[in-house]
């Protein structure tokens, strides 16, 4: 039997920095507070890995940096005039390779190692100006091999929207990990439903593929039918939707309650969305709403939506790094 308890999420399992507070192995010898992590450690599985300690450098260390063009960056140790681009990229097939059920990475910013992007490039080991920016080589390592995951850096992960939309994409990756274990379309079919609206915010021409896929004209075996299922939903959540999407999907859902409401609740529903248009509050402010009405009234359907609570209401946070609403993170 599906479960339907909207409070119940499976463990997901996230690699993340190990200079993120679990170790002080930053080339300065420096552990990185973030908060973050500290409250995702209660329901997540968390895989601290230090890709500059793996390869064999000390704590502290001397600095690496990316020398070369955006699209052939190596690692080099200006100090030392050691390229330590093979070993790191060697490490990384290898890791990467042992992990196949890792749901999301959690790397630090900036880091020649572990930056997801906006990494410093320079022309020569010794050069003082920056010739381009990129993904560390680690980062780029996950990025190539992961593509379906959920990835991010610590420093965007400070801003409110960009840390919903990596939770709400981890735990959709973690439950569908279970669907791969049941192993059946009744288990994949159920994902689909309970993924619905979250599906028609994120991107509707992937939802209907993804339809499309759950539908099964082939007749092909579960196992296939849910790793294409797999590789498209990495792509409908790639990207975190936009507002206006949002609002369309929150118009959608009520639909099935604003009938069994007075005059007083409607008026009261349409001010609370006008302040998420306007970025005053966060989308929970509207769908706890529409939540509640969904348990006053007994409607099935929308309880049974991931939209409602996409991932544990411990990790919700209004609190970011003040860079306001982003359209494209």
């Amino acid at each position: 039997m599906e479960d339907r308890d909207p409070t119940r999420f499976p463990t997901p399992r996230v690699v993340a920095s190990a200079c993120l507070e679990f170790e002080a192995c930053r080339y300065n010898g420096q552990r990185i507070p973030f908060d973050f992590l500290k409250i995702l450690a209660a329901h997540a599985e968390l895989i601290p890995v230090c890709p500059e300690v793996e390869i064999g450098l000390g704590t502290p260390r001397e600095p690496v940096r990316l020398v070369g063009t955006a699209e052939r960056a190596r690692l080099h140790q200006p100090a030392t005039d050691r390229d330590l681009t093979e070993d790191m990229q060697t490490f990384s097939s290898r890791y990467l390779a042992a992990r196949p059920d890792v749901d999301g990475f959690i790397l630090k910013n900036r880091s020649p190692s572990c930056g997801t992007t906006g990494v410093k490039i320079y022309d020569r080991p010794d050069a003082p100006s920056v010739r381009a920016h990129g993904p560390g080589l680690f980062a780029a390592a996950v990025l190539g091999a992961r593509p379906d995951a959920a990835v991010e850096d610590e420093g965007r992960l400070r801003n409110y929207r960009i840390r919903e939309h990596f939770l709400t994409k981890l735990f959709a990756l973690a439950r569908l990990r279970e669907v791969e274990r049941a192993g059946t379309m009744r288990a994949l079919v159920a994902f689909h439903t309970r993924y619905k609206l979250v599906l028609m915010a994120y991107h509707q021409t992937a939802m209907r593929e993804l339809g499309r896929i759950c539908a099964n004209p082939q007749r092909l075996p579960a196992p296939q039918v849910i790793a294409a299922y797999r590789a498209e939903l990495g792509r409908a959540l790639g990207q975190a939707p936009r507002y206006t999407a949002v609002i369309n999907v929150l118009e959608h859902a009520w639909g099935y309650v604003s009938k069994l409401l007075d005059h007083r609740e409607r008026a009261f529903y349409r001010r609370q969305l006008e302040a998420y248009r306007v970025a005053r509050i966060p989308v929970s402010g509207v769908t706890s709403l529409i939540q509640a009405w969904a348990v006053r009234f007994e409607i099935d359907y929308l309880l049974g939506q991931a939209f409602f609570m996409p991932f544990p209401e411990a990790l919700s946070s209004v609190s970011d790094s003040g860079k306001g609403r982003l359209e494209r993170v």
